[in-house]
């Protein structure tokens, strides 16, 4: 019962119904969710940190999922490969 009424008194201070304040409530944890999935299982940590503190109502989410998370953020350069040394140990035994 108690916390029927800090739910209205929340919605009567933001100027919006309880149906419409439920409605963002779902909105924004369907896109947060959706973002802390993505950004955890790319492995970028900094993301997972800032949608776990911040609250933007799905906007900064929904932002990161559509064009940040396309984007590379490694800052190391790509390895080159590299031909086994076995391989080369095996063809100059082979010419002798």
């Amino acid at each position: 019962m108690a916390e029927a009424n800090i739910y209205m008194i929340l919605a009567d201070s933001i100027g919006v119904t309880i149906p419409i304040l439920f409605a963002i409530l779902i909105w924004s944890l369907v896109w947060k969710a959706m973002a802390l999935w993505k950004s955890a299982r790319s492995t970028h940590f900094v993301w997972f940190i800032i949608f776990l503190l911040v609250h933007t109502v799905g906007i900064l989410e929904i932002l990161y999922l559509f064009v940040f998370s396309k984007m590379s953020f490694d800052s190391k350069p790509k390895k080159q490969k590299v031909k086994p040394v076995k391989k080369r140990i095996k063809k100059s035994k082979k010419k002798k």
